[in-house]
């Protein structure tokens, strides 16, 4: 068996287990030597079982959110376990509980652990390449949370000036135009919810795209504006707003907040997983 049927096989198992585990909670951060049933370091957003051990060593600390309830659990260094609605300490400091709003898909939260985890194992056999060739950037993927985004692009002269052209989609007349400098434009106007958009970039006498996306409905984006964590907020509520944009279907946009996240926790790599 070479080394890619071995990867493939660890996946398919992996996949398995996730699929029959009847998971009550799951991982919204973590820090130092953390072990669930035994097995060392487990991934953020792993589902956790009722009757699973978690051994939390020195300096260490895990962070336990509670799927329907919404509660989530700090546990410092000590020996706790997974009930059906709480932790429960079995040795050291006694978990600390706050309650929160968030309310995690079951389905999105299976679909993410399990994409951060195969991404994280198959790490060591593809290695993106950087690519910097004139392209756009965002938004050019699904569905876009907001009616103001950034329009970004890679062009081959970063300060370059150039026009940028938005159309709704099916429609002659630009819905926006606009002179640009550098490699990122801020549209003042807002864009109309639920439309389709076509927009392309062009710079040193070339064209680049075109980049095509959706607005979400408004009940989605005032939903994903109300929920939008701020500057100081807890890391694991930023966490579980990436998992809301991307259960939203904002793809691309959760890509880019996994992103930010694991700049911010180099420790954490299932986390810039999740942004490929």
């Amino acid at each position: 068996m070479n080394k890619w049927s071995r990867t493939l096989l660890a996946l398919l198992l992996a996949s398995a287990t996730t699929s029959f585990a009847q998971g009550v909670a799951f991982i919204t951060n973590l820090k130092g030597d953390v072990a669930i049933d035994g097995n060392q370091r487990p991934l953020v957003l792993a589902e956790l079982s009722k009757g699973q051990k978690i051994t939390v060593g020195r300096d260490a600390m895990l962070h336990v959110m509670y799927t329907v309830s919404g509660k989530e659990y700090v546990l410092k260094p000590g020996e706790y376990e997974i009930r059906d609605t709480e932790v429960a300490s079995a040795s050291g400091m006694p978990p600390i509980a706050r309650s929160t709003e968030w309310r995690a898909s079951n389905k999105v939260l299976s679909q993410v652990g399990q994409t951060s985890g195969a991404s994280v194992r198959m790490r060591s056999i593809t290695k993106a390449k950087a690519d910097n060739s004139p392209k756009l950037l965002f938004p050019t993927d699904g569905n876009v949370g907001t009616l103001q985004p950034q329009f970004r692009w890679h062009a081959a002269d970063a300060n370059g000036a150039g026009e940028l052209t938005l159309h709704a989609a099916g429609q002659s007349k630009p819905f926006h135009q606009a002179k640009v400098t550098g490699l990122a434009h801020q549209a003042s106007a807002k864009l109309k919810p639920d439309t389709e958009y076509v927009w392309v970039v062009a710079t040193s006498g070339a064209e680049i795209g075109p980049g095509k996306f959706r607005t979400l409905p408004a009940s989605a984006i005032q939903a994903i504006d109300k929920k939008r964590p701020g500057d100081k907020s807890e890391f694991s509520d930023r966490v579980l707003f990436a998992l809301y944009l991307q259960e939203m279907g904002a793809t691309q946009e959760a890509r880019e907040a996994w992103m930010r996240l694991s700049q911010e926790r180099a420790d954490l790599p299932e986390l810039s997983a999740l942004a490929r």
